[in-house]
């Protein structure tokens, strides 16, 4: 258990624009900050981070909170490993008791699996670093490949022993689990036992977007890749690791992605090493496999703009024009640059200083769609190919989602291929109609069968009142009040009232609201809710205590995450978190709220006793005097309200 003193600790530590902008590219924007949201395909910035709030939020989605829900729900982690990340990048010391052998055997399987490559990661360097083996084969190799000694340590490499069961039997004299070993892909179980998976290979960890270990890749040191096809080989898919969602290098190169508004795209581990020692840190690999929407995706929240680096060969072309639709779909501005016949990132990052490789890539790189013209119509003199590859082209060109930019790719490829423009366009129209035409099947596809599983939950609900039943009223009234307490709480809007024995008083909005529902006996529907109003007016009379502030730090993280949730709505986060004036004034606002609260609270009380009245249940006599008494209370609030 984390004690209250220290999480309150790493509250005050925590800057949310910090946190975020380790997962997301954030831009100023008036006093807040914006990006494209991690929780949903964000084509235009919808996510606002608040520095003042120290909330986020995403208006498209929804999704948001204080730092540790975004965590929480980004990295899909807990509560408490959301305050140890926190407590890590501040500096914080964490004492925790130790936990018990049961604890441990309860932790889950995933934060296991992560326990173990952290600790296998280490293992492997200390090989590399201590073992007469490592330093003789492993590190030797490195140097043999120009790698720097502190480039090494910066991607966290390694060596594995050529012994079979080596690191299987280190990590279970170590006190991990086989279970943990095979799962996360360390080690295979065969028929003669468990043995290692990169035996005898140098290891190239991966880290996800927020630094944990969740693979390895492993290569054959070069005398023994003759003949031998399988060079590398990599973690298998497990829990917490699934190929199309990573991409190698970027957890080291996320902030020079994101300050220089570009990323490049190269294949290989030693790709991406060679580039970071050349100086050159914004790239990344997808390890020679076809780009996913998710690692597209992943890419797309630091930078928009994206140059394919391959080799020259028949194989750079081919990396080079995997995925590409998919990348100018998704919003991606994509260059591609082949290096010389010869030469790869690796070797060209060896031969030149940041400066020159930089200094080529802008003199080289071409816009994709005049890579692609280049490279399958010109030259191709057959009418049927030379038809069919320009209609490759313009397909590429119709899934861009920039009017503009789609329009000055069509006006460049009339002009280079000497087409008239409007056959170009009408035959892009028809592609786009008939993309449009089957995403309009699918969505009425979808629209049926959501439908159809509405009507299914719909039946034995109880008769709805408008568009609402009487309980989904409520619970709406119910947030609204509660969101008028954590914004608004402290705020007095009575002042100098008498009370019975002469003296005057001040109330708050808390205030009001805990004294005119006691009037009635109500009380929310969800504790948690009455727990905020009972700690809002036990804090109104401090001084300096505002509601806001005091609940989205809360060390409950339930109060918390519904106050951050709370805090803000579109309004306010569009126009730099400024408080819309209600019309009429906070105090009327509250009245009328607690008005509409009372109505349906007391609408319910007045059915609820008119059923048991006919049914003949208890002292009918008291109900009927209490249904009569409840009925005129309730008609009184009706002609208030006007309904």
């Amino acid at each position: 258990m984390i004690d209250r003193q220290t999480i309150e600790k790493i509250l005050d530590a925590t800057n949310i624009v910090d946190v975020v902008g380790e997962f997301v590219t954030l831009r100023k924007s008036g006093v807040n900050y914006k990006g494209l949201c991690p929780f949903h395909d964000d084509k235009t910035p919808s996510f606002m981070v608040s520095p003042t709030k120290q909330i986020c939020k995403c208006f498209s989605c929804g999704e948001g909170g204080t730092a540790i829900n975004f965590l929480m729900k980004h990295e899909q982690i807990t509560y408490p490993e959301a305050l140890r990340w926190l407590a890590k990048k501040y500096n914080i010391e964490i004492q925790e008791k130790e936990l018990t052998d049961e604890e441990k055997r309860e932790q889950s399987d995933r934060e296991s699996m992560f326990i173990v490559n952290e600790w296998a990661m280490n293992y492997f360097k200390d090989i590399l670093n201590n073992d007469p083996d490592g330093v003789a084969v492993g590190r030797q190799y490195f140097r043999s490949r120009g790698i720097r000694d502190d480039i090494v340590e910066k991607f966290n490499l390694g060596f594995a022993l050529n012994k079979r069961d080596a690191l299987a039997l280190a990590a279970k004299k170590a006190g991990y689990q086989e279970e943990f070993l095979i799962k996360t892909g360390l080690c295979i179980k065969g028929e003669k036992g468990v043995y290692d998976r990169y035996a005898g290979r140098v290891i190239f960890p991966w880290f996800n977007v927020s630094g944990k270990v969740v693979a390895f890749g492993g290569r054959l040191l070069d005398a023994r890749t003759k003949g031998v096809q399988q060079k590398y080989v990599n973690s298998p898919d497990s829990e917490i690791y699934h190929k199309e969602r990573e991409l190698y290098g970027l957890y080291q190169g996320k902030k020079a992605i994101a300050k220089e508004d570009c990323v490049y795209m190269v294949e290989g581990y030693t790709d991406v090493i060679a580039m970071h020692q050349c100086g050159l840190e914004n790239v990344v690999a997808n390890s020679g496999t076809a780009l996913s929407k998710h690692q597209i995706k992943l890419l797309r929240r630091f930078t928009p703009n994206i140059i394919l680096l391959y080799d020259g060969d028949e194989a750079g072309i081919h990396a080079a024009m995997r995925g590409t639709d998919m990348l100018l779909a998704e919003g991606m501005k994509v260059k591609v640059l082949l290096l010389p016949d010869g030469d790869d990132p690796d070797s060209f990052a060896r031969k030149h200083s940041a400066t020159e490789f930089k200094a080529y890539i802008e003199e080289h790189a071409e816009d994709f769609i005049s890579f692609k013209t280049k490279l399958t119509v010109e030259n191709v003199n057959d009418p049927v190919k030379r038809s069919e590859a320009i209609g490759g082209i313009v397909k590429s060109i119709s899934v861009v989602d920039d009017n503009l930019l789609r329009d000055e790719y069509l006006t460049q490829l009339s002009h280079r291929l000497g087409i008239k423009a409007e056959t170009l366009y009408d035959s892009m129209n028809i592609m786009i109609n008939r993309d449009r035409e089957e995403k309009e099947k699918e969505h009425s596809r979808e629209q049926v069968q959501n439908a159809i599983q509405q009507e299914r939950e719909a039946q034995g609900k109880p008769m709805a009142i408008g568009l609402h039943t009487i309980d989904d009223q409520i619970r709406q009234v119910e947030d609204l009040l509660l969101k008028t307490i954590v914004r608004d709480g402290e705020k007095i809007i009575y002042e100098n009232l008498e009370t019975e024995d002469g003296q005057t008083i001040n109330l708050s909005v808390a205030q009001f609201i805990a004294y005119d529902m006691g009037e009635d006996d109500l009380s929310f529907s969800r504790p948690v809710y009455n727990k905020i109003l009972q700690e809002v007016v036990a804090h109104c009379g401090e001084e300096g205590f505002k509601a806001e502030e005091y609940l989205t730090r809360h060390t409950d993280f339930e109060i918390s995450s519904i106050a951050a949730n709370m805090a803000v709505d579109p309004y306010q986060l569009g126009k730099g978190f400024q408080m819309k004036e209600r019309e009429g004034g906070l105090r009327q606002h509250v009245e009328h709220v607690v008005l509409d609260y009372r109505y349906y609270c007391l609408g319910v009380k007045v059915k609820e006793l008119l059923a048991s009245i006919k049914k003949g249940e208890g002292d009918v006599m008291a109900s009927l005097a209490e249904y009569q008494r409840i009925d005129q209370i309730y008609k009184e609030l009706a002609k208030k309200l006007g309904r």
